[in-house]
Formats: C-alpha cells, structure tokens, sequence
C-alpha cells in the first residue's frame, strides 16, 4: 500500500508549515520554561519532601545535566528513525516525567522525574529545530521562523520564573510540573495533525561513547 504523498500548496510550499510552526514553538517554551519553572517552587518542595540543603540543586541539575548531555545524540536519534516519530515520543515522555515529579513523594523520585524529563526533551528539541528547518524551504520563511523559536527561547526562561511564582503561591509547587501535561497533549495532537515526517539519508550510527565522554 502506497502512503499519501504530503499535501503541497500551488506555490509548491506545505500549507500546514505556519501552524507546524505554532505546535514546535509550543513545545520549545514548554522545554525552556522547565529550566528555570522549578526555581522559586524549590523552597516549597524542600519543606513538602524534606530535601536537605545539599541536595536541593538536583531538582535543577538533574533535568539540565540530562538534557545537554543528550541533545547531539537525540537530533541523531530524530534524523534516522524519523523526526515527526522522535517528536511525539518526546513530548507523551515529557509529559509522563511530569506528572511523575507533580505527584511525587520522595526527593529520589523528583530527581528522578526531573532526569527524565530531561532525557525526553533532549529527544523533543532537535527534532523540533529540524523540523522547522525541513518544512520551511524559503530561507525568508525559514528566517522568521527560527527567529519566532529563537525569540521564545529568550523569554521562556523569565516566563518560567514568573509562572512558578504564580504556581506555588495560589496553587502547589507540584502544578510547576503538572503544568506541563495539558500542554504536551494538545501540542501532540496537533502535532499528529500538522507535522510532516521526515528522516535524514546516510550513515545511521550513533557515538554512544562520545555521548558517555560528553556527559
């Protein structure tokens, strides 16, 4: 059975690539806003879990040692098994991660949950980049996309800050986590929708000791 050829406009260019556009800058400020969300919330989870004052910097570490260290070899799991594929795993993984950290009752297991979220958005964000980068063919297009990513990874951060804020005063330090579930759902839907599959030709190896090397 032959599979249906991508939609393409009359100009040659994919119709759906501005609301492809919408579901990658979803997930991109979903991922920039968890380095830095936890920040104000980690005095509320010290008290709720008993974390001790050496341990508290793994709430943060835990989730941006595992996403650096993963990130080449994520984009090279996304190029070779498929990038629309890698996209959505990241995403149903992300927001499994997190709602294992909302509904933490140890320290060891909110570290856990903040490593593997973590590892899931080591495998989201490159795919989500090289998604933009395949479906935008006109380097204008493709320009004022990346700057459209680029511009939420700017200000993801500080919004990351203010929402945790928000969060733990009038809600629980648990909803900086749970916050993360609504917003991967609706962005893999209509991911399923909108984002094009696509893989890279070539050699498919993976430099699993340069990764262990890097980490």
């Amino acid at each position: 059975m032959s599979k249906k050829p991508a939609q393409v406009g009359t100009d040659g260019l994919d119709p759906t690539r501005w609301r492809t556009l919408f579901v990658v800058a979803i997930s991109q400020l979903m991922i920039v806003l968890d380095s830095s969300i936890m920040n104000i919330a980690i005095p509320s989870a010290k008290i709720d879990l008993g974390i001790s004052d050496a341990n508290q910097q793994w709430v943060i570490t835990a989730y941006t040692l595992a996403f650096g260290s993963l990130l080449l070899l994520g984009g090279r799991i996304g190029d070779y098994m498929g990038r629309k594929k890698i996209f959505l795993i990241g995403l149903v993984g992300f927001a499994a991660a997190s709602a294992l950290g909302g509904i933490a009752s140890t320290q060891g297991l909110l570290f856990a949950s903040r490593a593997l979220q973590g590892v899931f958005g080591a495998l989201l964000a490159p795919a989500a980049l090289a998604i933009i980068s395949v479906t935008f063919t006109v380097p204008a297009e493709r320009a004022k996309a990346f700057g459209v990513i680029g511009a939420i990874s700017g200000g993801g951060a500080a919004i990351g800050l203010i929402l945790g804020g928000t969060l733990t005063e009038f809600f629980s330090w648990r909803w900086c986590l749970g916050v993360n579930v609504p917003i991967a759902v609706i962005a893999a839907l209509l991911a399923i929708k909108f984002v094009k599959e696509s893989k890279a030709q070539g050699d498919n190896t993976y430099d699993i000791p340069g990764v262990i090397t890097a980490t």
